[in-house]
């Protein structure tokens, strides 16, 4: 059983693996960083868990296998997932942008999973970019802060 990690094939799973951990590890910390509902342990278990899956299913050998089918089947999956960390409280709707990463995380667990790892990992890193990026922007420029980004006067959220 040990034998088969250290061969080409376990090698390569282990590589595999280890892109996932990284990709879901520096999305997740960002996000955990910040307080968010999706953090590091969920974010790697995202990409990794639908790494594997896709894995599974574009490498079984099977002719009639088809791996569109499983990653149908991961964005219905991780769509509830999102959804589940959409919250509405006091007319404000918070956990959005959450729920987008986890379908980003999907995603480059997706390309992972198919053999595309040096695309997983620009995806992670341009993920990241737009995350902390687009939040520097907001930081400087007070306009684009308006919306559900930060409570209007007098609103039940500054209560």
């Amino acid at each position: 059983m040990f034998e088969d990690l250290f061969s080409g094939a376990g090698l390569a799973l282990a590589a595999q693996w280890g892109v996932s951990v990284l990709c879901g590890g520096m999305i997740g910390l960002e996000r955990q960083l910040l307080g968010k509902a999706i953090g590091i342990r969920t974010s790697i278990l995202i990409c990794l868990g639908t790494q594997v899956f896709v894995s599974l299913g574009a490498g079984t050998g099977n002719p009639i296998a088809d791996p569109t089918r499983v990653l149908g089947q991961v964005v219905t999956g991780v769509g509830f997932l999102g959804a589940g960390v959409i919250l509405a409280r006091g007319g404000a709707v918070t956990g959005v942008t959450s729920a987008a990463v986890v379908w980003i995380l999907a995603a480059i667990g997706s390309m992972n999973g198919l053999g595309y790892p040096i695309r997983a990992v620009g995806l992670a890193f341009l993920t990241l970019f737009l995350l902390i990026g687009i939040r520097l922007l907001e930081k400087g420029f007070k306009r684009l802060r308006g919306g559900s980004h930060e409570p209007e006067e007098g609103s039940q959220a500054d209560a």
